[in-house]
């Protein structure tokens, strides 16, 4: 009678027990609370063309005053010297874009050129040759230096151009569904300055959204390095670490954490980069000319020493700091919610790293000690053979790149024609992002590829919704 009394029990305790898991499983899933505030308190509630157009809510008076100055001169075209414009001359002599919204067209994220002679729109190739500079820099190809340009003035000529030719790579999913993606290649044309080094390393990079900089930059540094398991110590084959880079102006190695390798210390010198190798335009953090490969630049006009003032560079700088980010939208519908908990247990947040806090900005209250959503760690990761350039770029090697943050990619689409994904924009939407991912994240990737078709569609759904 004992025994059977306290099999009983055991039995229903057993009951209790699964009868308990099976109402956690199937309790309605919920966002948490602010979960659609992906910037915080610099989040805005927009989805349209503008979405990523908006500075941060609670910006001073001051600071939105030179944010629209600083919006002027990112938007408007610069132009060769000499002219009647003098604060936005001195373009070139080679360059790839006239603005800074020709490559962040609205803010937001450029693409491969869409045919054969188009002029690149919002995308260019970097060029190095083996080797490192004194700083650890890659070392520029000997002729055409460490970025291609297809653009220049008048009486100049452009350094040639390039095309993108697509193989397509056939897969199938576990559940027998078939996908396909396309391979770039990429070619040189009609260049004028010569032959390239036959052992030249190409880089492609496709600009991306500007929203949510200066949230990015105020995460400290000791809040990033929490990420970092170089050694994967803790064994689940994901070993994020940060770029070390030359930081210009303070002369020392620093923390690297723009760009698609993070080889940029900050926005400033992200910003004073972009002026000298997109546009031609020197500043004081770069002061001399992009000048083309035997082309006496002492002998053409420029806009002045440098041609963009600080003050209006420091403008530009503080806009690209304060761009607010679009909220998160339908953040309670079930699909999203499912999707949301299908991404983490995938293991995609490993490296998308949903929350941050961020600590003090130096110069802007507003995106001091944020709880933000960026969906990135700012870690280089081994991204497999499929998706490297095979060109180091300071520490980072040349199957690494930065897990890019997520916010906004749902909007791609409405803000700029196009779900270009990944740094070349290969990936013609989200889905084939995901199944291009390899090195540490292949396990990852064969999860999600595990999942039933109306799965993985919810999943993709999430992330159309950041």
């Amino acid at each position: 009678m004992k025994n059977s009394l306290l099999n009983l029990l055991f039995i229903f305790g057993l009951l209790l027990s699964i009868s308990s898991c099976e109402s956690d499983d199937n309790e309605p899933l919920k966002a948490e609370k602010g979960e659609e505030l992906l910037g915080g308190e610099a989040t805005i509630f927009d989805q349209s063309p503008n979405a990523f157009i908006y500075q941060i809510p609670g910006l001073s008076d001051n600071d939105g005053l030179l944010f629209f100055v600083g919006n002027s001169f990112f938007n408007q075209n610069w132009v060769s010297s000499p002219a009647s414009t003098k604060a936005r001359d001195g373009l070139g002599p080679v360059f790839n874009a006239r603005s800074c919204a020709g490559c962040h067209f609205k803010d937001g994220r450029g693409r491969p050129p869409a045919f054969d002679g188009e002029t690149a729109t919002g995308m260019l190739l970097r060029l190095s040759i083996d080797g490192q500079g004194s700083h650890g820099e890659p070392v520029p190809e000997p002729t055409y230096g460490g970025q291609f340009q297809d653009n220049s003035i008048l009486g100049v000529m452009k350094e040639g151009g390039f095309e993108i030719l697509y193989s397509e790579v056939e897969g199938k999913y576990p559940d027998g569904t078939s996908y396909s993606l396309r391979k770039p290649h990429y070619q040189f044309v009609n260049l004028e300055y010569g032959e390239m080094s036959s052992a030249v390393k190409i880089s492609p990079r496709v600009a991306p959204q500007m929203i949510g900089l200066g949230l990015l930059e105020a995460i400290s540094e000791e809040t990033i390095l929490r990420n970092a398991d170089e050694d994967d110590v803790d064994n689940d084959g994901i070993s994020g670490r940060p770029n070390y880079v030359w930081d210009v102006l303070n002369k020392k190695t620093t923390l690297g954490r723009f760009g698609w390798k993070a080889n940029e210390p900050n926005i400033l010198q992200q910003s004073a980069g972009a002026f000298s190798g997109d546009m031609g335009i020197t500043t004081f953090v770069f002061p001399d000319e992009n000048c083309p490969h035997g082309v006496n630049c002492d002998t053409l006009p420029n806009g002045g020493k440098p041609e963009i003032d600080d003050d209006d560079l420091l403008k530009v700088v503080l806009y690209s700091s304060t761009l607010a980010v679009p909220a998160q939208r339908d953040v309670n519908d079930p699909n999203v919610l499912k999707g949301r908990q299908l991404f983490e247990k995938t293991g995609c947040v490993k490296c998308h790293i949903p929350k941050v806090q961020t600590g003090i900005h130096p110069t802007i209250d507003g995106l001091s000690n944020q709880t933000i959503r960026p969906y990135t760690d700012l870690l280089l990761h081994d991204m497999g053979e499929d998706l490297a350039d095979f060109r180091p770029d300071f520490q980072a090697n040349g199957k690494e790149w930065r897990t890019p943050p997520l916010w906004g990619i749902g909007l791609f689409n409405v803000v700029n024609g196009h779900t270009f994904y990944l740094h070349d924009g290969r990936a013609r939407n989200i889905e084939e992002a995901i199944l291009w991912h390899g090195g540490e994240a292949e396990n990852i990737k064969k999860k999600f590829m595990e999942l039933s078709k109306d799965e993985r569609s919810k999943l993709i759904r999430f992330l159309e919704s950041l």
